[in-house]
């Protein structure tokens, strides 16, 4: 099996896009939103890892590629939920970044799933 290009191009994505908006925290972004973008920023990048790291792994299966998808897909949404209350003020937002977090568990576990059948 060969590793998966489109879970790789998103996880490079989201690295790329968590790098600027981590970039923009430290430089641009005042005190009060300051800690979201960078929890945010932290997240998406730490996920960005994750699901290149199930890309590559070529003998973890779909499950491995599924457990990708999920953790990058989380990673992204927690993130641009806490950059949305951030910059707009959108606090209903904040009910949307649990989503991503429990996406992002079920990538963590998907994993463990994957690495404990194979």
């Amino acid at each position: 099996m060969t590793a998966s290009r489109p879970l790789i191009v998103f996880a490079a994505l989201n690295g790329a896009l968590s790098i600027g908006l981590g970039a923009f925290a430290a430089h641009g972004a005042g005190p009060q939103v300051k800690t979201l973008l960078s929890t945010g920023a932290h997240y998406q990048l730490a996920h960005a890892v994750f699901a290149l790291a199930c890309a590559l792994w070529t003998d973890g299966g779909g499950l491995a590629r599924l457990a990708g998808w999920l953790g990058a897909t989380g990673g992204l949404i927690f993130c641009l939920a806490l950059t949305l209350v951030a910059l707009l003020s959108l606090s209903a937002m904040g009910a949307v970044a649990p989503v991503g977090g429990l996406l992002m568990i079920g990538g963590w576990l998907c994993l463990a799933f994957a690495a404990f059948r194979s």
